[in-house]
């Protein structure tokens, strides 16, 4: 019997919908975070047997430790609730939009692993999976690539996924001791309501979903503090 549990943010739609779906089919069991608790509920009727809702908004440090108060034990954490308000370049971006991002981007995630541990730290291979973007990898940003060419802007955005990146880092190095595995995920443009850029792509988020299903279900050998594309390929910092 699969007694596994996950928690993935941001569950409600997109590619969090997608990640549920594909750990519930593996038998574990997943609360679905939503903040709306009627998108939740919907997702959870949706993805099926195994799915819990638990109703989380990573700003809210209240709400997010109500909802870790519902959760004795974790095994998979996918840190995957993120937005992106706007595909301005920085010389067009306002400060408070660099707030609002890096409030659900980095400091919710922040706030969401820490609330979590304990429950993690029950689990005998702990699993932390936090969704990123290949526009955050400063070298591919730096140097000739066709996706993201110079100036494309979203400023808030992907400096807010670099910063992810970097938190990461620190957390793999700081747990491994612990047997925890975690990792960063590049996901690829997918068709989700992200940012206009987004909306019209043609990517399959069940597509991007599979990376992180590999990243959660990582073997005791696996690697910790890396970054990865969803088809397993390493991404450059």
């Amino acid at each position: 019997m699969n007694e596994r549990t996950a928690l993935v943010t941001g569950a409600n739609k997109g590619i969090g919908k997608h990640i549920a779906r594909l750990l519930a089919a593996e038998g574990l069991t997943v609360y679905v975070g939503s903040r709306d608790p009627g998108r939740g509920q919907r997702a959870v009727e949706e993805i099926g047997a195994g799915a819990r809702l638990l109703v989380l908004d990573v700003t809210d440090p209240d709400g997010v430790a109500q909802a870790a108060a519902q959760v004795d034990r974790l095994d998979v954490l996918v840190n995957n609730a993120g937005i992106s308000p706007s595909l301005a370049p920085p010389t067009d971006t306002g400060v408070e939009e660099y707030r609002r991002t890096y409030e659900t981007n980095v400091f919710g995630v922040v706030a969401v692993t820490d609330a979590f541990l304990p429950a993690l730290r029950r689990s005998p291979r702990p699993r932390i999976v936090n969704v990123s973007s290949g526009t955050a990898s400063l070298t591919w940003s730096t140097t000739p690539n066709p996706q993201f060419t110079p100036g494309s802007g979203a400023a808030a955005y992907r400096s807010s996924k670099a910063a992810l990146n970097a938190i990461t880092v620190l957390y793999a190095q700081t747990l491994a001791e612990d047997g925890f595995k975690v990792n960063a995920l590049a996901p690829g443009l997918r068709a989700t309501d992200l940012n206009p850029r987004a909306a019209a792509a043609g990517g399959d988020p069940a597509e991007a979903a599979q990376g992180a299903l590999r990243l959660a279900l990582l073997p005791d050998d696996g690697p910790t503090g890396g970054f990865f594309s969803w088809d397993g390929t390493p991404v450059p910092w």
